[in-house]
């Protein structure tokens, strides 16, 4: 049973993504539930991000959001965030999940 668990865990991914402000972060988070593209989407408070764009280095107020998806789901919600995005290249960055408890694996792969 354990490696079936595990098997499966490997399908889930939580994805990171920064907008930038609540609203659209809302917007996203609330696209994502409706089109089935991810089980949970979580949207946090203010962060401030520091990185580098076009040579500068910037700092900005943005708004993180983690989804609870499946790899499978993985390249149309890219697509999906992408087009309703208000940066050229906004961060969308999957990291896999090794483990997960049963109810909430079976949670995230029927939603």
């Amino acid at each position: 049973m354990e490696n079936d668990r595990t098997d499966h865990a490997s399908r889930l991914l939580v994805v990171l993504m920064t907008a930038a402000d609540r609203d659209e972060a809302s917007r996203i988070a609330d696209m994502l539930i409706h089109s089935h593209l991810a089980a949970c989407v979580q949207v946090l408070p203010e962060i401030q991000s520091v990185y580098r764009w076009k040579g500068e280095v910037e700092r900005n107020t943005e708004t993180l959001l983690l989804a609870k998806t499946t790899s499978d789901k993985f390249d149309e919600l890219d697509r999906a965030v992408r087009e309703i995005h208000s940066y050229d290249t906004p961060e969308i960055v999957a990291l896999p999940v090794s483990a997960a408890s049963a109810p909430y694996l079976k949670w995230v792969l029927e939603s």
